[in-house]
């Protein structure tokens, strides 16, 4: 078995999401889960060995679950499988195929915008749901995805943003009646420039400090590129780019190989 370790997403040297990469590892789902539950970081994928021109199956874990993808640990996957030529990575979970790159400019994967089973997203759900009475929007929350459906909230500034303390036992039950992975609040910086915050977690202590799929998603919403910050007020610094290209979503950053 081989393990890369690897940072992605990092606005700064030495920050951003951790991820595991494991080549040649357990091909049984309840050992790659215990894996990663005793390896505690990020998220750990899982790749197949693969056929030369032929996507590498990629099986996503975080310590307390299966996921059916994970954009930092595509990531990645990509500044490994790169540096030997052109990749691709198939999903085990969705079979969802994920064109990868890696240049000066970063490391990239393509996603597609996904349909989402409609739910109804009732006025004042967005403050229900976040713990925060009278919240004023800048939009109207939405439904999106690109492999993995986020509620999308936008608030009007930072301050409000980094306020949030929401009952996230009320999110995850919603997000799993709905078929939703939990709601992104961000807010814009500027032009095309935003920050955000992913709750999907029961314990606070796990907030994301990047979320690619939720960056992706918005981005696909928007219809234009983005560059959105995580992660600060954690201590740890992160940068998403996106980039559209009509159905296509290219979602990147830096990524970084830990000394092994």
């Amino acid at each position: 078995m081989q393990v890369h370790d690897l940072l992605s997403f990092g606005a700064v040297t030495g920050k951003g999401n951790a991820a595991l990469v494991i080549e040649h590892g357990p091909a049984d789902p309840a050992e790659r889960q215990a894996f990663a539950s005793a390896h505690n970081t990020g998220a750990c994928v899982f790749l197949g060995a693969g056929a030369p021109g032929e996507p590498v199956d990629a099986d996503f874990y975080y310590t307390h679950a299966r996921s059916p993808l994970c954009l930092h640990a595509t990531l990645a996957a990509a500044r490994i499988l790169c540096a030997r030529g052109p990749a691709t990575l198939r999903t085990a979970m969705r079979g969802q195929l994920l064109q990868l790159s890696h240049d000066a400019a970063g490391t990239f994967a393509a996603v597609q915008r996904q349909a989402v089973a409609p739910v109804d997203i009732a006025p004042g759900l967005a403050a229900e749901l976040l713990g925060a009475p009278g919240l004023a929007l800048a939009s109207m929350p939405l439904l999106s995805s690109v492999g993995s459906a986020k509620l999308l909230i936008e608030v009007h500034d930072t301050a409000t943003l980094h306020a949030l303390r929401p009952p996230l036992e009320r999110i995850i039950a919603w997000g799993r009646t709905n078929g939703v992975n939990g709601c992104y609040v961000y807010c814009r910086t500027g032009e095309h420039t935003y920050e955000g915050r992913n709750f999907n977690h029961l314990d606070p202590a796990l907030e994301d400090s990047a979320t690619g799929v939720a960056a992706g998603a918005l981005a696909a919403s928007l219809q234009h590129g983005l560059v959105m910050l995580q992660g600060a007020p954690l201590g740890n610094p992160c940068r998403i780019v996106a980039r559209v290209d009509g159905d296509t979503i290219f979602v990147g950053g830096a990524t970084e190989i830990r000394l092994q």
